[in-house]
């Protein structure tokens, strides 16, 4: 166990802090990937790049910033290849397939409505919404993790804002025609 009068190696602060902050790197990876597979594999492959690039690593600062650009930078990669290879798009995504243990499946219809509607938009947009608005990052760290302008970061949750906003009036006036 590392003590808290010592100063960590890069090394041993990844090592350590590799479970802690999975959970949430799996859940970015599901949100690029849309798959379950795809999540588990992405998130995995971040994990050992992290550990093979561990003494890049900046003791004292944040990993978990870390390892969402790195696992961001294995997506855009992974994109790149596929291009190369057959030229895909984004895979569908059912937002059930999204796990949350703690969610109540009576209130659950909401939830699952407004995930599905931050998947179906487009990637620019749906990955920093997850990394502001699920993951809680400032518009700034969004900013270093995604490697763009801080003023694309706030474009881009403007327009999803707005188009999900019209999505659920549509739907509520669509409702209450009915």
């Amino acid at each position: 166990m590392l003590g808290r009068w010592r100063k960590y190696s890069a090394e041993e602060e990844v090592e350590a802090g590799l479970p802690k902050v999975f959970p949430r790197i799996w859940r970015y990876a599901f949100s690029l990937t849309g798959s379950r597979d795809g999540a588990d594999d992405l998130a995995q492959a971040a994990c050992l790049r992290a550990m093979e690039q561990a003494s890049k690593f900046q003791p004292g600062t944040h990993l978990d910033r870390w390892m969402f650009r790195i696992t961001h930078n294995l997506w855009i990669s992974e994109i790149r290849k596929e291009k190369v290879r057959k030229g895909g798009g984004m895979p569908m995504v059912d937002a059930a397939d999204i796990p949350d243990p703690k969610q109540d499946p009576e209130r659950d219809y909401d939830r699952q409505e407004v995930l599905k509607s931050v998947l179906d938009l487009p990637e620019a947009q749906r990955v920093t919404v997850v990394l502001v608005y699920v993951e809680g990052y400032s518009y700034k760290a969004a900013a270093e993790i995604l490697d763009i302008p801080l003023a694309t970061v706030m474009s881009r949750l403007a327009t999803a804002r707005a188009s999900l906003g019209r999505k659920f009036r549509d739907q509520r006036g669509m409702s209450r025609a009915r």
